[in-house]
């Protein structure tokens, strides 16, 4: 495993959804996915033996909910960061998982467009890693030229904050 692989734990009652997500990270090649569950459970037992980056949990699940899984999770293995999941997102249900520990919850009809991104600042967050940019799509420009400012080498430049002249020793 190198410095940026984000390992995943996939935790969700619903077996289709758990293939959709797991097709999704195949696109990824920093994504492992050491696992899946599908209760609170099963998820607290597989975070503590396969010591995962990141648990992509689902809050309503029976035999033990992703909040109350989450707590113990994060209580047990605080280097462990939960991304929480809803199909309805209700201002107590993010509470409540925020408060158990969750570094954010996603809506699951919007999962796919926000994951990966969400996974790379929840891992960042508690650990030094890596961050990869997405390939932008042919509609979007790539971000350094989309920020970039042209420079007329006939002018001087000056550091604005100072109003010093930039000397050019070439």
């Amino acid at each position: 495993m190198n410095a940026s692989q984000i390992r995943v734990l996939l935790v969700d009652d619903n077996a289709i959804f758990r293939e959709t997500l797991r097709k999704h990270f195949e696109a990824y090649p920093n994504i492992e996915l050491v696992g899946e569950a599908e209760d609170g459970d099963t998820a607290v037992v597989r975070a503590g033996e396969l010591q995962p980056t990141v648990v992509v949990m689902d809050i309503s699940m029976a035999r033990m909910d992703g909040i109350t899984a989450t707590r113990l999770i994060r209580t047990q293995n605080p280097r462990i960061v939960v991304v929480g999941l809803t199909v309805d997102v209700k201002d107590y249900h993010v509470y409540a998982m925020k408060k158990a520990g969750a570094f954010e919850v996603l809506k699951k009809d919007a999962v796919l467009a926000d994951l990966y991104s969400t996974l790379q600042r929840a891992v960042a967050s508690v650990q030094p890693v890596v961050i990869l940019d997405e390939t932008p799509s042919p509609t979007q420009a790539p971000r350094d030229q989309e920020h970039a400012v042209e420079l007329n080498p006939a002018e001087p430049a000056v550091d604005q904050s100072r109003g010093d002249l930039i000397q050019d020793n070439s």
